[in-house]
């Protein structure tokens, strides 16, 4: 059992990769903001704002300060483990090869499939934007089959997937439905990371500096059309005008959709053999980026709440497109500029996750754990060129045949499931010796204050929503249930955290990042459950079948290393 948890110990000699150290602290920023302003903003914000009314820039905050303290747990990894691998990477050295392998599994799922959501979102953009200008795409031709065949059994409203599925051509008994631009694009991307880091880091620079502009644009201009009255409509509740307007428990249905913002950030640490310095710019990067972008989202809500009633972004997917548009500010030029924009913030998103899952591919083979093709390193381009293809295929394929609500439920447990395991993983390393110019993460003892934080929350929350706890055992409530169960469970976690901290003295920052990320997995589905232990399972096999035997962990402390 003991060989299923050891632990690979890294230094920061260990031979050289073969990748190419060409990333700046800014090129890091620039690509942080690629990954993260891009489908959160451009396409989820509208339902979000929805749900939340003006008070969803709380839930920005809230997602922000969970990510922040998972962002200083990935700094001090990067830190310490200035190697490729993200997550699996940290876990491998605190954790042990079985965890390692797991999280590396959950990664594949973040990227490639998270690529999946995004690449279906590039291509309704896209088609929109076509359509604008007056190109028009065949219906059929811009979504996948089982979102056109659903749309029909279910007699949806959505006219373009009903068309796309009366009006498709037919190969004997087969409609012929696929979303070539989502294919298009992936194959772009795809070529684009197989050429080079370099060709890729100056694509990305000058696509950020892009969106940024648009995206500065949008405020400028939407400020000369709000209306702060837009900010306290009345409330569904008390009937009062206020900022929550749906209550706090209606900011908070939308949490994990606008999760999906914030996880670009992971994609960032998979840079680290890629980046100059790692020790010192690849944290300074992650955190800059992650605060610019919160400022951003929080700005660009207040300016989308105060310009149009929140009511009217029901089923909105293009939010800075629609408070533009003729029945709200009125601005043909911006809905223009503003649809480009989308698709150039999008296309950054697909650049930075597509690099991103290449890399943990090339990490796990470099350990044994996946064939030794995924590490190969192409002679002229410095990039993992076989696993860099093999995404492109493993992105491509599933485009034919899944739809986008399942790829994003699919994604999102995963990712935060590997922030857990990061936080977690922080509290199980040795301190270490403060080097000059290295980041290093401030050690707060929780002793005294986790306890006072998760109590003090808990008891104020008694008193303002005594009602939740008098139902929280009422497990058969066919709304709420599963929220229920999933609060009990965490309650009872944070109280055995509170346990640990007070007697093992335990650093508040990773702490906090993991109660905080904890919280946010209170809001998945048992559906969602179901397909991660689903997933989770086929990655056993595969390890125990193959990782296991060819660990190069295993053979070394075997003494039958090659």
């Amino acid at each position: 059992m003991n060989q299923l948890f050891r632990r690979k110990q890294y230094s920061a000699s260990d031979k050289p990769s073969g990748l190419v150290r060409v990333l700046g602290v800014w090129d890091i920023v620039f690509f942080g903001i690629a990954a993260i302003i891009g489908a959160g903003s451009f396409s989820s914000l509208g339902e979000a704002v929805f749900r939340g009314g003006p008070g969803v820039i709380v839930l920005y905050i809230i997602c922000g300060f969970a990510c922040g303290f998972t962002a200083l747990c990935y700094a001090e990894f990067a830190s310490r483990i200035p190697t490729a691998g993200s997550a699996y990477t940290y876990a491998y050295a605190s954790f042990g090869e079985l965890i390692a392998w797991i999280i590396g599994w959950a990664l594949i799922m973040e990227y490639s499939f998270g690529n999946i959501y995004v690449a279906f979102s590039w291509s309704d953009y896209f088609t929109s934007f076509m359509g604008r200008i007056g190109v028009f795409i065949p219906e059929y031709l811009t979504c996948s089959y089982p979102e056109a065949h659903k749309a029909f059994l279910k007699g949806s409203q959505n006219l373009e997937l009903i068309n796309a599925w009366k009006n498709a051509p037919l190969i004997g008994n087969l409609k012929i439905i696929l979303d070539v631009p989502a294919l298009v694009i992936n194959g772009l991307i795809t070529w684009l990371v197989y050429v080079g880091i370099k060709e890729s880091k100056n694509f990305n620079n000058i696509f950020v500096i892009l969106k940024l502009f648009i995206i500065l644009l949008v405020i400028a201009v939407g400020i000369g059309y709000m209306n702060t009255d837009n900010w306290f409509p009345k409330s569904i509740i008390t009937g009062e005008h206020s900022f929550m307007p749906n209550g706090f428990a209606g900011v908070m249905s939308a949490v994990s959709g606008v999760f999906f913002a914030y996880i670009g950030f992971d994609a960032l640490s998979v840079l680290s053999e890629e980046t100059k310095d790692p020790q010192k710019n690849l944290p300074r990067g992650m955190i800059i980026s992650l605060i610019l972008c919160t400022v951003i989202y929080i700005i660009l809500t207040l300016v989308l709440t105060g310009m149009v009633d929140y009511r009217k972004f029901d089923g909105i997917g293009d939010p800075l497109a629609f408070i533009f548009e003729k029945t709200n500010a009125n601005v043909a030029w911006m809905e223009f500029v503003v649809s480009l924009g989308a698709i150039v913030a999008i296309t950054t998103v697909l650049l930075v996750f597509q690099m991103g899952q290449p890399r943990i591919w090339y990490a796990m083979s470099r350990d044994g754990l996946m064939p030794k093709k995924f590490m190969e390193i192409h002679p002229k381009h410095k990039t993992p060129s076989f696993a860099t293809i093999i995404t492109g295929i493993v992105v491509g394929i599933p485009i034919l045949f899944t739809d986008k609500s399942f790829i994003l439920d699919f994604t999102s447990i995963g990712t935060i499931f590997a922030f857990v395991l990061v936080c977690g993983g922080v509290l199980l390393l040795p301190s270490k010796k403060k080097i000059p110019g290295r980041f290093h993460m401030p050690y707060i003892n929780s002793k005294i204050i986790f306890p006072i934080i998760f109590l003090g929350g808990l008891t104020f929350f008694y008193f303002w929503q005594p009602s939740f706890f008098h139902t929280i055992m009422d497990w058969k409530d066919p709304n709420e249930s599963e929220f229920r169960i999933s609060m009990f469970f965490f309650l009872i976690i944070n109280l055995g955290l509170c346990v640990l901290a007070f007697v093992k003295n335990l650093s508040l920052i990773p702490l906090m990042g993991l109660s905080s990320c904890l919280y946010l997995l209170t809001g998945m589905t048992h559906n969602n459950w179901f397909w991660f232990l689903v997933w989770f399972a086929i990655g056993l096999i595969i390890y125990f079948s193959y990782g296991y035997r060819n660990s190069k962990l295993q053979k070394e402390l075997n003494g039958d290393l090659d």
